[in-house]
């Protein structure tokens, strides 16, 4: 669908010429239904599997997925799974989940970057102070430089802080952000605004389970459950595609 999105000549400009961006998110498919008649009156579900979702924003696409049949593993456990799909030149964007000492040592391993909202529990070193950098609409950002280690290695990173105005839905009044990429390839803005279309990967997955059904009425059957979830996907760019090709064809004077 890349190649008939790009031969179409709908290739919009990179958001950050020229990495490759990629947002990562979990995906717990819901309990709908119970395995057996005995557990029906007990809030507790089993859960019939969950997922990690790699989307391009660039072309608005998802491109790739991480299945797990087990529900109730933790997304850490897959981390590396999507390590081996690292490639250079990208930049992963992500929640603060997959705040990890190796996740993060992993990506810039292979050469390529990160920009992930940082977890409490991530052991750090402050090196600098942080510095107010500017005010936005939704906050003011401050920046500061820390140290982290893993393994015998350090890695000086950039710390971004967005202190808001308003206080998000889980009660954060900061959003801190840890990215490897250079000022010189973004500010410490557009590192709070790269992060925001994090939401774009959310919004993928609310469109998959209203409109098109995403699960099944039975959870007896992880497989069957994750494979449902990944065609739908399938399907929404499928239709997306069609679109741009509908309108191509009516701006060329073709049926």
């Amino acid at each position: 669908m890349t190649t008939v999105m790009q031969f179409l000549g709908d290739d919009p400009p990179k958001l950050l010429a020229p990495y490759q961006l990629r947002i990562i998110d979990g995906n717990c498919l819901a309990a709908t239904d119970h395995r057996l008649e005995a557990l029906k009156p007990y809030a507790a579900k089993a859960l019939p599997g969950k997922s990690l979702v790699v989307i391009e924003p660039d072309l608005r696409m998802a491109i790739d997925v991480f299945p797990c049949e087990d529900g109730h593993a933790q997304e850490r456990s897959l981390f590396e799974s999507v390590l081996q799909r690292v490639k250079a030149g990208e930049l992963w964007i992500a929640d603060r989940n997959m705040c990890t000492q190796g996740f993060l040592f992993g990506i810039c391993k292979a050469s390529s970057d990160f920009l992930i909202r940082e977890h409490k529990s991530l052991p750090q070193q402050a090196i600098s102070e942080l510095e107010f950098q500017g005010d936005v609409e939704t906050g003011s950002i401050f920046e500061q430089t820390v140290a982290l280690t893993y393994e015998g290695s350090c890695l000086k990173v950039r710390r971004v802080v967005l202190r808001l105005k308003k206080v998000t839905r889980d009660g954060d009044w900061e959003i801190v952000i840890l990215t490897s990429l250079p000022q010189t390839v973004a500010s410490a803005t557009n590192v709070a605004q790269l992060y925001r279309g994090r939401w774009s990967v959310e919004t993928l997955f609310q469109i998959v389970t209203k409109n098109f059904d995403g699960e099944i009425q039975t959870l007896g059957y992880p497989k069957a459950a994750l494979f449902s979830f990944c065609l739908e996907e399938s399907f929404l760019q499928y239709f997306s595609c069609g679109a741009k090709i509908s309108r191509q064809c009516t701006w060329s004077g073709k049926n």
